[in-house]
Parts: structure tokens; C-alpha cells; sequence
């Protein structure tokens, strides 16, 4: 009798320790949107901690106490080329040696950052910022280079669960081919089309989907008077009725533009963390900009 029950919770026992041992991968992100990816492709299997939280820029983001200790104990940090990553990296290195790293913009063709009036030879901002647009993730074909990636990490670092990353990976992967359809099928009557942003987020996305992003501020400065009547008498030839902002920078010289060319603000996240719907709002944003 006790031999049987023995023989019946031993095994069990053995179960539950397992469980318990198989802890989730700890795995820091910079952004909301990596936190989207990241689960999606590791699940239950990763626990995964984002820096920047809803609300804040990744202009200004200085790291918390207790995100640096967090960050010691990680098995894995997923930059993404955000500023703030170069001051931390060599921080993070010392504090946790033992962490792989892994940066997503590998092998993804990165592009120039657009500045107020690039557009046009213009005395006070005529020139791209120097340094690569960070905003790699607003474009799903990027994304999709770099979940292949992820996955690769994923199971180097986690083998045992090898099987669930691919499918995952697979899954999602079918998810943003059938969202960029959607989204070129959406904006397709608007290709060569320029949209007003503040902030030149949208670069990889107006790529991907024919536009192009006609940004107000550049390198955080906000425009000179010639830069601006410049924008205005472009948004009145061009019948521009919407400027894009987005909550983490200040609207008031935008809010002054669009009065000064009877139109609107509409806001954009492009740090949003359900990455998906998010992009298909501003899709949707875009194409009623112009109807």
C-alpha cells in the first residue's frame, strides 16, 4: 500500500520541481512595443520587464533604481536603438556579464531621420539629424526580421522549449504579413502622399506603405519662422487638414500650425504596446486625413 502511493508521488513530485525550477527567461526591453514582440514569441517562457513605461519618451527616459537592479538579474536585453540604450549598455555589462544581448536592428536596413524643412533648402533646419531613425518597429517587414532573430536567441538561451518559440514565431509571423496587406490595401490610393507629423516618427511606416512623413521638429528643436511659414504654405498647397502629434512631446507649435491652416491635431502613439491594432489605427488615422 505505501509502496504504491509512493510509487504514484514520486513522479508527481518530480513534475512540480521541475515547474518549479523552469522559471520564466527574465528579459528586459527598451519599449512597449518590444514587450508586444517579445511575448509573442516567448509566452509563458519569458517574463519580460520594458524600461520605458506608457506615457513616457524615450527622449528623456532616465532609468529607475530598481530597473538597473532588475536588469542585473536579466538573462537577456533586447535593445532596440533607442539614445538612452548607449549610456546604459556599458552599466549593464558590468552589473550582469552573464547577460546576452541582443539588438534589433540587426539586419534591418535603417534609414536617415527626416529634419524640419529637409525637404526644401531651408536656412534653419536643412538637414537630416545625424545618427539612424530609431523607429524600426513601425514598419511589419522590420518586424519580421526581427523576430527571426528573437526566436534564434530565444532558443539558444532556452532550448527545452525550442518547439513553442518556432511556432510562435510562424504564428506571428503570418499576423504581420496579413496586417501589412491590409494596411497597403488601405493606404494604397494615397501612394505619394505626404503626411504633418511633429515628431519624425513615422519614417519606416511611410516607407513601407508609399507616403511620406513631413515632420515639424527635428533633433528636439522646434522650427524657425521661415521653417514654419515654409510648412504652413506646403500644407495649404497640398490641402493638409491633420497634423499627427503624439503624447510625449509638447503640441503648442503644432496646435499653432494646423490653426493657422484651419485644420486639426490627431494623436499617434508610435509607442504603443498592442503593436498590431496600433498600427491599424494609424493607418485608418491616415487614410481619414484624407477623405
Amino acid at each position: 500500500m505505501h509502496l504504491t502511493i509512493r510509487s504514484l508521488l514520486l513522479p508527481l513530485l518530480f513534475i512540480f520541481a521541475t515547474a518549479v525550477c523552469a522559471e520564466p527567461l527574465s528579459v528586459y526591453v527598451s519599449i512597449l512595443p518590444q514587450k508586444f514582440i517579445a511575448e509573442r514569441l516567448g509566452g509563458e517562457h519569458v517574463r519580460v520587464s520594458v524600461l520605458v513605461g506608457p506615457g513616457q519618451s524615450a527622449e528623456t527616459y532616465e532609468p529607475l533604481p530598481r530597473q538597473m537592479a532588475g536588469l542585473s538579474r536579466a538573462a537577456l536585453f533586447y535593445r532596440i536603438g533607442v539614445p538612452f540604450e548607449d549610456v546604459l549598455i556599458d552599466s549593464i555589462k558590468s552589473a550582469n556579464p552573464q547577460m546576452a544581448l541582443l539588438d534589433a536592428r540587426e539586419g534591418v536596413a535603417l534609414r536617415e531621420m527626416e529634419s524640419a524643412g529637409e525637404h526644401h533648402a531651408d536656412a534653419d533646419h536643412g538637414h537630416a539629424e545625424d545618427g539612424d531613425d530609431p523607429h524600426i518597429w513601425l514598419a511589419p517587414a522590420n518586424v519580421r526580421i526581427m523576430i527571426g532573430h528573437l526566436r534564434d536567441r530565444l532558443i539558444a538561451l532556452d532550448p527545452a522549449h525550442a518547439d513553442r518559440y518556432r511556432e510562435n514565431h510562424a504564428r506571428f509571423d503570418q499576423e504581420l504579413i496579413a496586417l501589412e496587406q491590409e494596411i497597403r490595401e488601405l493606404l494604397g490610393p494615397l501612394n505619394g502622399r505626404r503626411f504633418m507629423v511633429f515628431h519624425p516618427s513615422w519614417g519606416y511606416f511611410a516607407d513601407a506603405f508609399g507616403l511620406q512623413q513631413l515632420p515639424i521638429e527635428s533633433e528636439g528643436k522646434e522650427p524657425g519662422a521661415r521653417t514654419l511659414k515654409r510648412l504652413v504654405d506646403q500644407a495649404r498647397a497640398e490641402e493638409i487638414k491633420v497634423i499627427f502629434v503624439q503624447q510625449q512631446f509638447a503640441q503648442s507649435q503644432a496646435a499653432a500650425l494646423a490653426a493657422a491652416i484651419g485644420g486639426r491635431l490627431v494623436t499617434l502613439d508610435p509607442l504603443a504596446e498592442s503593436y498590431l491594432d496600433n498600427l491599424r489605427q494609424v493607418a485608418r488615422a491616415i487614410d481619414e486625413a484624407y477623405r
